[in-house]
């Protein structure tokens, strides 16, 4: 979950999410593999609140902070911009925009990969169709798309609004959305039609992120607005609002490229810079562009449409844009058009944040105040940092009181044994390899803390979730960060809404589709093959040395079949597992996340070579209790094995790890 996730990355994670590369370790070297463990600073609420309006005093706090957060979240440099009331308050760049060439950050010149604020301009475009009579937001997306169209998987068709709000039931993925070359680019028009995502729910019915849909809705302002989405953004967006550093063009234009802040990740004490990221996915997280550029947007966006005598938008199209439109439960922040809200310290936000590979940024709006923010960070560190800035920020200029610690309420113990468990996000990928990555590698987790009344949340985000409930069902945190979160029952499904998450929910797990089911089927299986190659090995030092004795060679062909196909299947299997691993453990973005490497067809190749020999070992363990040769241990052996070799080869398909031509 990359550039276009809110408060992600890719996955991964932080690419591809491997969070649980821990148990795989188990599987291959029967030892834990040590993960390092996540930095997270929670930021400390301020005791007195400051006015927003000095500019120095403004500048005093954020050097404290930022000095802070690019040391312990390894950030080589930063840019902020912070406007009120129609106005730059101050505009600063942090740190190296290039460490090698010794060039600092500078606020008004440096550009800064944006990832999915990006999508605040395509929404904002859209809008502005929508505003003209061109777009209908009530309308079946096909309506728009002249070349290809949204398969009808369920009766309701995905609405413009659907895509603005998050809620067109898409499944996730990340193929295809980064290439090595800007020459691999390919138009919107080609690159849509080949990669549309599965439907995985109802469009309206709940908020499941998507990077395609935001996409999806930058061609249709190209089929709209009769022009290419980047030639509309610049025509229709940057220069009536005069961000004359700012531009969804890749490569950069000649004469932007040489502002480029290099993009690094921080290793074994050294920052490595990355090359130019080439996002296909342009409308939904391409757009290079400076703070200052980013304090003219927000104050466009403050001002209801309005930049100095010049409007993007009407007035009450603006609103319309800001205000709420779908929420997953009424008593939590929901989606605007394009915006999301949050609710920190009792005021109300809107806004985005968006991450590549190497950037992290954030824009936040206070509309009732008029003030406004942006961040943006080279590092991928800039998750936690700019989640922390913004804590810092609203706890020092609009501070509210902490969450007074409680006993438990009646009935918590009878809750907590509902909530508790391993959960999976609405945003997430069901019909491909890909789920690997979204579901097995990155669990949700919520646990009762021992004693005190409080659970925690584990696997959202850059630090982990303290709650305490305050009603039935509905809990707040209270390590630093300011969240409420809601769980509902429904039937059997259990359902966590973190309120500062309104772009996806999370849905408990059934026990057989946790992790710890899977690691722990998948760990049996493997003992199961190694025991059977070791079996194999001691066999084959007992015919050579028995070859070298002059000693008959034993057992018949067939008698010996069955087990040559059970060591066959068995080494095949191990050898699938260790395949796996490398790759979905391995830095190469083009691995597994964004490319189907040849080397993930060949494991998956093996994987399936070694299901058909699978059917051959369930055929012949039936056969065995008829040889004489075959004493009970061995036939019983010969079942568990087929057994093992059943259950990894479903499990694989599950997954959908096997090379289905």
């Amino acid at each position: 979950m990359w550039f276009c996730s809110p408060h992600q990355g890719l996955a991964r994670h932080t690419r591809f999410p491997i969070g649980s590369l821990v148990l795989l370790g188990i599987w291959i070297a029967f030892s834990l593999a040590a993960l390092l463990p996540v930095s997270a600073h929670a930021a400390q609420r301020s005791s007195t609140s400051a006015p927003l309006g000095n500019p120095q005093e403004l500048e005093t706090f954020l050097d404290g902070v930022m000095s802070k957060q690019l040391t312990d979240e390894h950030i080589p440099g930063a840019t902020v911009s912070i406007v009120k009331d129609g106005h730059v308050l101050l505009d600063k760049g942090y740190g190296y925009a290039d460490i090698q060439q010794g060039k600092k950050v500078q606020a008004d010149s440096t550009l800064f990969r944006l990832g999915s604020v990006s999508k605040l301009f395509t929404w904002t475009a859209m809008m502005q169709l929508v505003e003209e009579g061109k777009v209908d937001l009530h309308t079946d997306v096909n309506t728009y798309l002249k070349t290809f169209h949204i398969p009808a998987t369920y009766p309701q068709p995905i609405t413009i609004e659907n895509l603005l709000t998050h809620t067109a039931g898409f499944e996730d993925g990340t193929i295809g959305q980064l290439v090595q070359e800007a020459s691999e680019l390919e138009p919107l028009g080609t690159w849509l039609p080949r990669h549309i995502p599965a439907r995985i729910f109802p469009p309206g019915v709940v908020t499941a992120y998507s990077d395609y849909g935001a996409a999806l809705a930058g061609y249709i302002i190209e089929q709209v607005g009769g022009m290419p989405f980047d030639q509309y953004i610049e025509q229709h967006l940057f220069h009536p609002l005069e961000m004359h550093q700012s531009t969804f063009l890749q490569p950069l234009p000649a004469t932007l490229s040489g502002q480029m802040s290099q993009g690094y990740t921080h290793s074994g004490g050294v920052y490595h810079a990355g090359p130019f990221e080439n996002i296909e996915t342009i409308p939904a997280g391409a757009l290079s562009s400076t703070a200052t550029d980013m304090a003219n947007f927000m104050i466009a966006q403050l001002q209801l449409g309005r930049f100095g005598n010049i409007r993007i938008l009407q007035k009450n199209t603006a609103q319309e844009m800001q205000q709420q439109h779908f929420a997953n439960d009424s008593r939590l922040p929901g989606m605007a058009y394009g915006l999301y809200e949050q609710q920190i310290n009792q005021q109300r936000l809107i806004g985005h944040s968006g991450d590549t590979t190497l950037f992290y940024s954030l824009l936040m709006l206070l509309p009732k105040s008029h003030v406004g923010l942006f961040i943006a960070f080279n590092s991928p560190g800039g998750s936690a940092a700019s989640q922390n800035l913004l804590q810092a920020f609203m706890d020092h200029y609009y501070p509210a009181p902490r969450v007074p610690s409680t006993a438990p309420l009646a009935g918590f113990s009878e809750r907590v044994s509902q909530i508790e468990g391993t959960y999976w996000s609405t945003r997430r990928n069901e019909t491909t390899y890909q789920k690997v990555g979204y579901d097995l590698f990155s669990p949700v987790t919520v646990s009762a803390s021992s004693g005190d009344g409080h659970l925690i949340i584990t696997g959202v985000g850059s630090h982990d979730i303290d709650l305490q409930e305050i009603q039935p069902w509905v809990f707040q945190q209270t390590n630093g960060f300011s969240d409420t979160v809601i769980f509902r029952s429904s039937g059997t499904q259990i359902t966590m809404l973190i309120g500062n998450r309104p772009y996806q929910a999370y849905q408990k797990r059934a026990w057989d589709e946790t992790p710890a089911f899977h690691f722990g089927l998948l760990l049996l299986c493997l003992l199961l093959f190694l025991g059977t190659g070791l079996s194999a090995l001691v066999h084959l030092i007992g015919a050579i040395r028995r070859k070298f004795n002059g000693q008959p060679k034993g057992s018949r062909f067939r008698s010996d079949l069955p087990r040559w196909l059970g060591w066959s299947m068995s080494m095949f299997n191990v050898i699938v597992l260790i395949g796996f691993f490398l790759l979905f453990s391995s830095d190469d973005p083009y691995a597994v996340q964004f490319a189907m490497s040849p080397a993930l067809v060949a494991v998956m190749v093996l994987a399936s070579i070694s299901t058909l020999l699978t059917l051959g070992v369930v055929f012949w363990s039936f056969l065995v209790w008829r040889m004489p040769s075959w004493n009970r241990w061995r036939c019983l052996s010969s079942i568990l094995l087929a057994l093992a070799g059943v259950a990894f080869s479903v499990d694989l398909s599950f997954w959908h790890l096997l090379w289905l031509p």
